[in-house]
């Protein structure tokens, strides 16, 4: 499965009556790289330093002062909405004197986050995995075209008694198919298997 995350770090500005909104945007890898962007980026005189940030399944979020639910969530939403992963985003705020209200909060977290995103350069990363696979000698030329088809890089290869051993790293989503076009190349005759973390 593939996901999109930025290629490098973004930032926008936006004012909203006289409050200024600040969001910076940034590829993370895990919750501590998350936490780190978000400790370095943060401005010591600004008002509020709201964030979120999501990493597949894991996701947080912070209103850093603001009334509950319009700064933090807003900027995951502005994450989920981008369809990106592996994402952090911080908006700080300089409080310009007149107030938003809450509806008015959430269109200014949510769309400086928003805007940042849309503008930041974005890749697609494919979730890898590594498999072992085992097979006679008179398969290794089959089995050497075939992992070149689906992508696969050798990280390893060794010649034993009971033929060629290979560990090879490849997209996720390319291993059944791997799978299937190795077994009917050789009739059944080559074992492979994803490597447990």
């Amino acid at each position: 499965m593939s996901r999109t995350t930025l290629a490098t770090p973004a930032q926008f500005e936006l004012v909203v009556k006289k409050s200024r909104f600040r969001a910076h945007a940034a590829p993370i890898d895990a919750a501590a790289a998350a936490q780190a962007f978000i400790a370095a980026t943060q401005a010591d005189d600004a008002s509020h330093n709201c964030w979120a940030w999501r990493l597949g399944d894991s996701y947080r979020s912070s209103d850093d002062g603001e009334p509950a639910g319009t700064a933090g969530r807003s900027i995951l939403a502005a994450i989920d909405g981008a369809g990106c992963d592996g994402v952090a985003v911080l908006v700080a705020r300089w409080f310009g004197g007149i107030k938003l209200g809450a509806g008015g909060l959430v269109r200014a977290y949510g769309g400086s986050a928003a805007q940042c995103l849309r503008l930041a350069p974005k890749i697609v990363c494919v979730e890898r995995t590594r498999a072992t696979l085992t097979c006679p000698f008179e398969h290794a030329n089959v089995v050497h075209q075939q992992i070149s088809r689906f992508q696969a890089v050798k990280c390893d290869e060794h010649f034993a008694a009971d033929g060629l051993h290979l560990t090879i790293d490849l997209p996720r989503h390319q291993l059944p198919a791997l799978q299937t076009a190795l077994g009917d190349a050789t009739r059944g005759r080559i074992q492979l298997l994803e490597c447990t973390q």
